[in-house]
């Protein structure tokens, strides 16, 4: 049996320090939206719809006119969900919690405690060195521009997002034109924006302190369109036709999307990879995640080859050791701040 290093910590886990509510979906009209009265929740609506085929065919049937005919022919049946604003509303209000934690330097789980000695060192190093800053920046920036509205953001005429921000010592009010900050960098900031990276920093830097931001965002549609909640995930699809292909989020009959989906928009930071500052390879901002995993891609960015994941950079910086860049070091900050579980193997 190989050796046991005393400096591995085989149980280690970090809780999430954003932590998000589920987000509700309402509508509302563009002149109303400060009339609470005005504004009313969002249902789903089922259709049942008549398909075409569109999938790709076999050879035997797409070089055959006969056998195309009568394959396009067959019905394409579907009960699937959907949500639209109403036909006196162009507005979609969205209305979400965010709770930001502090403890950073703290492991929800460690078990060797020389381990936990060095990463408590490294992390309260970054603490006094950066402060958050540059994290609790990104932050804000992401919920200033409604990243958080994913397909919702796509045609609309206006975006105005509302944050309260409040605990024990706070109760400020901030409010943004999403449109004056781009998704595609960080580089734009306003006195605003300063001053709630300023209290989300405080918060994240703390020893076991929060902040509660209360988001109100209004997004101006077009009259009647189409509204976008989460997908649930259909795990036993089978081959009745009488069930849905398509379920939607709902929370007690209101239109609704995750927690997790709002989560990923928020920690979609990572201009640190390396593709980012190629122009032929970048996909813009990217989530935090461990190998820099974009699913939607089917790509990892951030690869245990090149050294440049996660596990690469956290290794040598937790146990004492300094990064060869600033960048590598908010990244691997920003991955904690997500949380996870990251033992090592002790074989």
């Amino acid at each position: 049996m190989a050796k046991k290093d005393n400096n591995i910590a085989s149980v280690l886990a970090f809780e999430k320090k954003l932590v998000p509510s589920d987000g509700y979906l309402y509508g509302t009209s563009w002149e109303s939206r400060k009339d609470n009265s005005q504004v009313k929740p969002l249902r789903l609506q089922e259709k049942s719809v008549r398909g075409t085929i569109s999938n790709r065919l076999k050879a035997a049937v797409k070089n055959d006119p006969a056998k195309l005919n009568a394959e396009v022919e067959k019905a394409n049946l579907q009960r699937v969900d959907a949500c639209s604003l109403g036909t006196d509303q162009d507005t979609l209000n969205l209305q979400f919690t965010l709770k930001v934690l502090g403890g950073i330097f703290k492991p929800s789980a460690c078990n060797n405690a020389f381990f936990k000695q060095s990463y408590e060192t490294a992390a309260k190093a970054y603490i006094e060195t950066h402060n958050f800053k540059e994290l609790a920046s990104r932050y804000a920036i992401n919920l200033a521009n409604g990243r958080f509205l994913w397909r919702n953001r796509v045609g609309a005429e206006q975006i105005e997002v509302i944050i309260s921000a409040r605990n024990g010592e706070v109760n400020e009010e901030f409010t943004f034109n999403a449109f004056d900050f781009s998704t595609r960098h960080f580089d734009t900031t306003s006195a605003d924006i300063d001053a709630l990276a300023a209290l989300i920093a405080k918060a994240l830097a703390s020893e076991d302190g929060f902040l509660l931001l209360d988001v109100n965002c209004f997004v101006q549609m077009g009259r009647a369109q189409e509204v976008y909640p989460s997908e649930e995930l259909v795990l036993d699809k089978g081959n009745d036709k009488n069930k849905k292909s398509k379920i939607l989020y709902q929370l007690d009959g209101v239109a609704a999307m995750h927690s997790q989906k709002l989560g990923n928009a928020l920690r979609t930071i990572d201009t640190w990879y390396a593709e980012f500052q190629d122009s032929d390879l970048s996909v813009g901002p990217i989530a935090i995640e461990p190998y820099g995993a974009v699913t939607n891609l089917g790509k990892a960015f951030r690869t245990p080859k090149d050294k440049q994941d996660f596990y690469s950079f956290f290794d040598v910086w937790a146990r004492g050791e300094q990064l060869s860049r600033e960048e590598d070091e908010h990244y691997v900050m920003a991955t904690l701040v997500r949380g996870g579980v990251f033992g090592e193997s002790d074989k």
